[in-house]
Parts: structure tokens; sequence; C-alpha cells
């Protein structure tokens, strides 16, 4: 007999990364890394069903090796990956659901301190709540965005969506716009307006024009670069819209000229180099329209290969 719901096969010799995966007894400290769910996508501009990704996101673990043979890396040899398990939202309530997310991220790092938390949403809206959350960390916290998108929409239009996570820090002072970086944003996807009031925030913009042109290893020199002389600590998020749509068919807002798949698990795996990176989320996968979990794999090569960063340290 085997465990319910493992790999068909099983060689023994052939570690799947689910085996990383440690479950929390929600009692003893957790430190490295901790995967939380947090399953909320009512509040997207298009329709998404977002809130299923976590579980598919778990499930996709046992179909890759721990193994990176590039640099000879296990994974296995590095601390596990504590499951801490989803975050629970409210079933009609959006608010509720974001008191919750950021009341929860915030007891959370309370009682541990040393966990870097590695979210999986849920839309994008979930940020404004996860950073929240981490808000009692000391010191000033900077945010490297991976997105087609400012995300910097006004909420008196539709309120709170999965448009609007970082107007909503810039105005609540939780983030400062010199500390935001975006990466990825592309024509054709946001408003002049929403580009000046970006601009005039102190936001810095790498187009895709700029990652084509420099290079994603340059961007990404650029950027760290930045932030941390600026900042105390670097929150990373990563809307999967930032990928071309050839590599994220499961994604609500999928269009071209974006990055590939490549540019962002080697931006990734740099960022898990960084000691000042203090948490990661990965959102806007939508499983209900993806093609053979090819979005969501993206998402799993992401944590494989920020993991193999943490190793490299």
């Amino acid at each position: 007999m085997q465990k319910a719901g493992g790999p068909a096969f099983m060689d023994r010799h052939f570690p799947k990364a689910a085996e990383l995966l440690q479950s929390w007894d929600g009692k003893e400290a957790v430190e490295g890394l901790a995967l939380i769910g947090v399953p909320l996508s009512k509040p997207s501009i298009s329709h998404s069903g977002a809130s299923f990704t976590p579980g598919v996101f778990r499930r996709l673990l046992q179909s890759y090796s721990t193994y990176a043979v590039e640099d000879e890396t296990e994974l296995l040899s590095s601390p596990k990956l504590s499951d801490m398990g989803d975050i629970v939202m409210h079933a009609t309530n959006v608010e509720e659901s974001y008191r919750r997310i950021e009341e929860t991220v915030s007891s959370l790092m309370d009682a541990n301190p040393s966990c870097l938390p590695i979210f999986i949403g849920g839309d994008h809206s979930i940020t404004y709540s996860t950073l929240k959350g981490l808000s009692g960390k000391k010191g000033t916290v900077g945010v490297i965005l991976f997105d087609a998108h400012h995300d910097l929409r006004n909420t008196e239009d539709g309120g709170p969506t999965n448009g609007t996570p970082f107007r909503r820090l810039l105005e609540a002072d939780l983030l400062k716009g010199e500390n935001l970086v975006q990466i990825g944003i592309r024509n054709y996807s946001n408003s002049a307006y929403y580009h000046q009031y970006a601009r005039d925030q102190g936001v810095t913009i790498f187009s895709m024009a700029d990652v084509k042109k420099q290079g994603i290893a340059q961007v990404m020199t650029s950027a760290i670069q930045y932030l941390e002389d600026k900042v105390d600590h670097i929150y990373v998020s990563v809307d999967i819209d930032v990928l071309d749509q050839a590599f994220a068919p499961g994604c609500p807002a999928i269009g071209p000229g974006g990055m590939t798949s490549d540019q962002i698990l080697e931006a990734i795996h740099l960022l898990g180099t960084r000691e000042k990176v203090c948490g990661l989320d990965m959102v806007e996968i939508d499983p209900t329209i993806d093609f053979r979990d090819m979005t969501t794999r993206v998402a799993v090569f992401c944590l494989l290969e920020f993991m193999r960063g943490r190793a490299s340290m």
C-alpha cells in the first residue's frame, strides 16, 4: 500500500519534489521556507478560478525531482519546506477575507520570525494583505514585482481588486513608491494615466523592452542593487501574467509580448540567493482554464529555483 494521493509510479532512486514538503504541526517554530496557500479570487476583475491553485500546486510537486543537474544541487540536502496549509477565506465577504489573510500572516510571522513565507494565490489582490501582515518586520520593505500591469488602479471605481494592490499599499503608507520596482510592464496592458501615476510616485519601471534589450540578468542586478541600498527587506511578487501567453495559458489576463519561462526562472533563482528577500508570492494562475497544468508548472519550477538559490547561500 502507498499513501493516497501519491505518484502512480515510484522509484526508490528518484525522490519527488513533494518530499520537500513537511507538514507543520502548528507548534514547533518554523525556520526557513514555508508554503502558505491563499485561495482568494473573488476580487478579480476578470473571471478567475485562482482560488484552486494552492491544491493544484501541491499536487504538481509529485511531477518533478529534487535534483538540479546544472550545478548538482540536491534540494533534499537543504532544509525542507514547511507546509503551513491554506488560510481559510470567507465564502462571500471579501473584506473579511483580506482581514483573515493579514491577521493570519501577522500571527504566523510573530510566532515564526525566522520563517520566509511563500504565498500561493489566489489573485493579485492578496498582496496588499500579505505585505500588510509582514509590516511588523523591523526596518523598511521594498518590493520587486513581476507583472504586465502596474496594478495601481483606483479603488473608487470598483473597490479593492486584483488591479489595485500597489495603489492601496502606497496610499496606506505601507510601501513607498521609490521602494517599488516593477519588471515586465508591457504595451497595451496599462493606461497613460496609471503609467504617469507610477512615475509620479517614484516607481522604478523596467518594461518588456528593457528586459529584451538589457537581458534579465542585467535587469535583476540593477533592481536588486538599487533596492538593497535602500531597504532592509525585499518582498517578491510574481504575477504570472508577466509571462507571454505561450508560457501561461492558464492566466486570466494572457497576452503576447511577455517574458519567457526561462527569464522568470533565472530571475527567481537569483532572488533566492539574496539574504534580504523576506517573502514571495505567486498569483493569477487559474487552473480551470489551464492546458495540462502548464501555468502552475512554471510556478512550481519558480519555487524549486528559489530553493536552489537559497541552498547556495
